[in-house]
């Protein structure tokens, strides 16, 4: 191991859950000092997309993320040494595997057809044609599929198939998406193919992803030093390159509370930098408005990562991500319910307890609406008699089925209603309405991660001849891994300290690989057959 670089300062452009995981590696294994950290953040508020806030009046987190067992192995070697916030004994880790012992993902309806009929989600309706489909482009090279599309590999019938409504809804793919990137999906999670119609390998937090990862994460960092900078907006990076071809970060041009401000790296410092992000420019509606859908980048992570890219070939091509918002947004929304009459339906319907049941999808919705019923609470300091369900809608330029218009033009009000319309419980619309606060959500870039692409459009974590810069977040490439995950952050993160510091002695866990298992490939054998 490097000597414990004790005179050294390091830059982390972002407050995401890529450099948060940065700043914990740089302290656990590099023995980095902590007051030499420096989380450059341009909101008043880390943890980047794995969001949660709000009050009784009205919660909201914009996504939530499925944690998986086998193939998250860079998160749980992270969360293995950061203790909860309510017992410094008991880590994260433990909290989770403890709570999904006690609350195992088992969904009974997983999906919901017309006239509210519970589907045999576990007839995934493949036929011949579909599975040799689904061979040839586990087989052919990432070289091979280039930036060609879901929908240049798979008929027609693939698409109208139980499994791929639930594939698709799970992991939030569009036809249009990245072939690439869905074959590093079925690679990665093929043992989540024989459970998909239960979503039986799913592990979920005890709260909110932003309540049970991020403030626990945030708490320790700040415990040992780490300085969080809010209000801070990196705009540029000033490189130098040696004869040697070493290339050096060496100043940071930023905005602090809007005014101009530098930060200069000396050849012992570092700079980690995210690019771009998927929730750049989300926007928020309300009961009685439809949130806005933005599309003039006004946030900075995009704009960085321009600038950047047009300083070296290497740096990546934005644009590829971030060039259509239309292939790229979707909308979600969190109904806040103080009457637990919805809550009761739901479970009738549905027969799971809140927490149990998963993603819940209405498979012939226009918008494509699924829906999940966390176990309460879902927020820190929740009241008992407050109640959460969050949901999302893949087409949001569709015409809904019960208000006639885009979800991207419905109020939060015109979302619960259309909503109940799924259910079947709109004889109940008028006690829920007055009982409950819906906020939807507009994120343009939301998928943007999947977006069809060349092998040069990410760049390297640790970009070629880098003397003390990395790159971080989903928008870098990291081979076989699979982004639009907190998995993918996070391993990017231990790459790039790793690499950076020379922690030679330090082993990065490997990447999961479902059918390298006999068992797990006669299991995924005998469900693509049925």
């Amino acid at each position: 191991m490097a000597d414990a670089p004790h005179s050294s300062h390091a830059y982390l452009v972002g407050g995401g859950i890529a450099s948060l995981a940065t700043a914990a590696f740089l302290v656990r294994d590099a023995e980095f000092p902590g007051e030499h950290i420096h989380v450059l953040e341009e909101l008043p508020v880390a943890g980047g997309s794995m969001d949660g806030s709000g009050e009784p009046a009205g919660y909201v987190t914009r996504g939530g993320r499925m944690l998986e067992e086998e193939a998250y192995t860079c998160l749980w070697n992270l969360l293995e040494t950061i203790p909860t916030l309510t017992d410094e004994t008991v880590s994260v880790r433990e909290e989770i595997t403890e709570f999904n012992a006690k609350w195992p993902t088992d969904a009974k309806a997983r999906l919901i057809g017309h006239g509210t009929t519970i589907l045999n989600a576990a007839d995934y309706g493949l036929d011949t044609r579909d599975r040799l489909e689904l061979t040839r482009l586990l087989v052919l090279p990432e070289a091979v599929i280039g930036a060609r599309r879901i929908e240049d590999f798979f008929s027609p019938h693939f698409f109208s198939t139980n499994f791929w409504t639930m594939w698709r809804t799970t992991f939030a793919f569009q036809n249009w998406h990245s072939a690439i990137e869905l074959k590093r999906y079925l690679l990665r999670f093929m043992q989540e193919f024989p459970r998909m119609h239960t979503l039986a390998g799913v592990r979920r937090t005890r709260l909110n992803q932003f309540d049970s990862i991020i403030r626990p994460l945030r708490t320790w960092l700040e415990a040992r030093g780490v300085v969080f900078e809010y209000g801070v907006r990196v705009t540029d990076v000033a490189f130098t390159t040696d004869e040697d071809g070493l290339r050096r970060a060496r100043r940071l041009h930023l905005e602090r509370d809007g005014q101009p401000d530098t930060y200069e790296l000396t050849t012992d410092d570092y700079a980690f930098l995210t690019l771009g992000s998927m929730t750049a420019d989300a926007a928020y509606g309300s009961d009685d408005s439809a949130p806005e859908l933005v599309r003039d980048k006004r946030d900075g992570g995009w704009r960085l990562w321009e600038t950047l890219a047009a300083k070296a070939d290497d740096f990546g091509r934005p644009t590829a991500f971030n060039g259509n918002v239309d292939e790229a947004k979707w909308e979600s929304f969190t109904l806040t319910l103080r009457d637990p009459l919805l809550l009761h339906r739901i479970e009738e319907l549905s027969g799971n307890l809140p927490g149990t049941g998963a993603l819940m999808t209405f498979k012939d919705s226009n918008w494509l609406m699924s829906v999940v019923v966390p176990h309460a609470p879902h927020f820190d300091g929740q009241p008992d008699d407050v109640y959460t369900v969050w949901g999302y809608g893949l087409f949001t330029d569709r015409d809904g089925d019960f208000v006639g218009k885009p979800m991207a033009e419905a109020t939060g009000r015109e979302i619960l209603t259309e909503l109940l319309g799924h259910l079947g419980m709109s004889d109940i619309e008028e006690q829920v309405a007055a009982t409950t606060t819906v906020i939807p959500v507009m994120m343009p870039y939301i998928t943007s991660q999947f977006a069809p692409r060349t092998t040069h459009d990410r760049p390297q974590v640790i970009p070629r001849g880098s003397a003390n810069f990395a790159f971080l977040g989903q928008f870098t490439e990291i081979p076989e891994d699979v982004v639009f995950t907190v998995e993918y952050s996070v391993r990017g993160a231990m790459h790039a300290v790793y690499g950076l510091l020379g922690l030679d002695d330090r082993e990065i866990p490997g990447i999961h690989h479902a059918l390298a298992d006999p068992a797990t490939a006669f299991d995924v054998l005998k469900a693509a057959l049925a």
